[in-house]
This record gives C-alpha cells, sequence and structure tokens, in this order.
C-alpha cells in the first residue's frame, strides 16, 4: 500500500488539526515544536501543543509553501524562518520503505513476554509490550540479541525500532531482526517504515543491506529544553 505523507505524519504523532498532542506510543512524550515530512507526492507537518497562536500562524503560513521533493537531504524551503520563530535546532533523516519480498529468517522469534527482553535489554516494561507487538527478536542460547518492534504503529503503518546487544552489534543481526519484522507488519496489511537520522551510520547501513528505498526526509524542531540527540 502507498502511503501519504500524512498518514506517515498520524503514525508518529497523536495529533489535534495541526497540534502535536503526543508522540504515538506505549510511553508517549509531547513531541517536538514542529515537524515536516516529505515524500515525493505529498507534506504534511504539525505543531507542538504548546507554540503559542501568533508563532503558529507565522510558521503555518511557511509550512503551506513547503514543496513535495525527491532530494531528502535538502533542507525545507523555509528552514531558517521555523528556527528564526520557534528556536531551537533541527534534526532530521530518511525513511524507507520495504520491498514486498523480503529475506526470510527462520530463526527469529516472537517475543509475547517482558522477561525475555530483559536477560538482554533494559527499561522494558510489561504494559509497552500490546502497543510495541510484534517484537521479533535473533535468539542465541535461548537469549534474544537482537530486537525490531514497533516504535510508533496506526492502523495503516508501523515504524521499526532496533536493538541489539552491544556485544553483538555489528554482525548482521538487525537486519535479520527487522526483515522478520517487517514480513509480520506486511502480514497484518500494514505498511512497514524504516526511519533513522544522517548522522547514524550502522542504522543506515541496516537500510542499505536490507534494500530499503528511501521515500521521504522528516525535519524535527525541537525546542532548547526539549533537544535530545538523534537516533
Amino acid at each position: 500500500m502507498r502511503i501519504q505523507a500524512q498518514d506517515h505524519l498520524e503514525t508518529l504523532f497523536i495529533l489535534d488539526g495541526r497540534r502535536i498532542v503526543s508522540t504515538r506510543e506505549p510511553h508517549p512524550s509531547r513531541g517536538p515544536a514542529f515537524v515536516l515530512i516529505r515524500r515525493v507526492d505529498s507534506c504534511a507537518w504539525a505543531l507542538g501543543s504548546g507554540i503559542g497562536d501568533e508563532q503558529a500562524r507565522e510558521v503555518a503560513r511557511l509550512a503551506l509553501d513547503e514543496h513535495p521533493t525527491s532530494d531528502f537531504r535538502e533542507p525545507p524551503k523555509h528552514f531558517e524562518e521555523y528556527v528564526k520563530i520557534l528556536g531551537g535546532e533541527f534534526d532530521s533523516g530518511p525513511a524507507f520503505e520495504f520491498p514486498e519480498r523480503l529475506p526470510l529468517f527462520e530463526g527469529a522469534a516472537l517475543i509475547e513476554d517482558v522477561e525475555q527482553l530483559l536477560a538482554s535489554f533494559n527499561g522494558w516494561t510489561a504494559d509497552e509490550l500490546p502497543g510495541r507487538s510484534p517484537i521479533m527478536a535473533i535468539v542465541e542460547d535461548g537469549v534474544p540479541i537482537s530486537i525490531c518492534f514497533c516504535a510508533r504503529a496506526s492502523e495503516l503503518v508501523a515504524e521499526a525500532g532496533v536493538e541489539t546487544a552491544p556485544e553483538y552489534r555489528g554482525r548482521g543481526f538487525a537486519g535479520l531482526a527487522t526483515a522478520a519484522w517487517a514480513t509480520a507488519i506486511q502480514a497484518s496489511g500494514r505498511t512497514p517504515i524504516y526511519s533513522t537520522s544522517w548522522s547514524n551510520g550502522p542504522s543506515l547501513a541496516v537500510a542499505r543491506k536490507l534494500g530499503l528505498v528511501a521515500c521521504a526526509s522528516y525535519w524535527n524542531l525541537f525546542a532548547k529544553a526539549d533537544m535530545r540527540p538523534p537516533g
């Protein structure tokens, strides 16, 4: 299924019109001050709920003048104006689509118990498993060593989140887990997408290894108080 930029945006965030209510995930945050998603055929944008009405009107006027693009590294047309109006800094990166058929790794396992995850990965809680599922893992000696799960998900689209135990990184396990997850998402009738930042070399390498095709770019502007490193 071919998705539009608005479908992508509504997978990442719960929206009230053009306002971001929160991120769309089990433990949500309030999200960025401004986000712009551009595909080759569509654009979508939204503003944080804490942005004042006057600033919102200025940004909306500019955002309505943004256009689709095939050059996903190209900054938004009004990049400098957004920063001047809202302050803070942007992070950005590509989003990728998966081919219809992916290499199948029969050793991938579906994780349904948080105790299985905690053997290798810290910070997981049982209440978030339904919103992160399917969680597909590459397992060694009965222990998950690399997992792929729903970082964000809607009825139409799911975005991949990937984590590999430190001692197993750089050995191709992340790609195997991601392929298994994407296959499960496709089987559910949804569209899997894979997003990362331009500076995340290992994550970009996973996309290349799987033969993923860039389909969009995201540009998030975080107020200085909300700045976080790109992932």
